[in-house]
């Protein structure tokens, strides 16, 4: 059963940066996406990425974030840059559209003000 390891989160403070990678071990040929879910709040869609490249961002965080991609790793990354209190909450990465299967832990991103 595949599950997509996400990793790279942590503790920065505001106007920082962080790198979040996606891992799968195997190719998943498809759209991918992250995800963030803040306390309290339902898990919300961050950024997408299709297979040839094409990028696309949640208004919050367009300018400021950067979705991309490596086939032969068979990982996504987010480039995380001018991070906001806002932002904090646990990363995912999926498929889209969305497979319940791949879902994995999750990495944590805390950003103090």
């Amino acid at each position: 059963q595949e599950q997509l390891v996400e990793s790279g989160g942590g503790l920065v403070q505001a106007g920082g940066s962080l790198r979040l990678s996606c891992a799968a071990s195997k190719t998943i040929f498809s759209t991918m996406a992250w995800y963030r879910q803040a306390p309290g709040k339902q898990r919300e869609w961050v950024a997408t990425i299709t297979t040839r490249g094409f990028a696309n961002y949640d208004d919050s965080v367009k300018a400021r974030f950067i979705i991309s991609r490596d086939h032969v790793k068979n990982t996504i990354f987010l480039q995380m840059n001018n991070l906001k209190p806002e932002d904090t909450g646990v990363y995912y990465c999926n498929t889209v559209p969305i497979n319940t299967l791949y879902w994995g832990q999750g990495t944590q991103v805390t950003v103090s003000s």
